[in-house]
C-alpha cells in the first residue's frame, strides 16, 4: 500500500472524520447508512474515515472531526444535501456539489 500523500505538497493529507451516531432504539440505522453511503460517495477522495456510532435516546448526530454539524434535536432530520453543503464546508471548500447545490 502506498502512502496517501499531498501530490503537489508531498504532505499527508488533513485527517477528515465524519461519524454520524444513531438511535437504535428508534431503529435509525438505514437512515444513518443512507447517508453515510451519500458522504462517501460524494466525498470518497476527501474523508479519511467515516463511521455510524449506535446511540439510544433518539439521537441522530452527524460530526465532522468532532465538530457537531447537525443534530437531529435542534434542526430535524437533515436532508442529505444540507448535511454534504456542511461536510463540504469544512472538507473541500471549493469542491462542487453539482447538482445538489442548484
Amino acid at each position: 500500500m502506498t502512502d496517501p500523500t499531498d501530490a503537489a505538497t508531498g504532505t499527508p493529507p488533513a485527517s477528515r472524520r465524519v461519524s454520524i451516531e444513531y438511535c437504535t432504539q428508534c431503529r435509525w440505522l438505514p437512515r444513518a447508512a443512507w447517508l453515510a453511503q451519500e458522504l462517501l460517495t460524494t466525498f470518497e477522495a476527501e474523508l479519511t474515515e467515516l463511521s455510524l456510532k449506535p446511540g439510544t435516546g433518539g439521537v441522530f448526530v452527524v460530526r465532522v472531526d468532532d465538530e457537531v454539524v447537525w443534530d437531529r434535536r435542534e434542526q430535524g432530520f437533515p436532508e442529505p444535501t444540507a448535511v454534504k453543503k456542511l461536510v463540504r464546508d469544512r472538507v473541500a471548500p471549493g469542491k462542487t456539489l453539482g447538482h445538489s447545490e442548484r
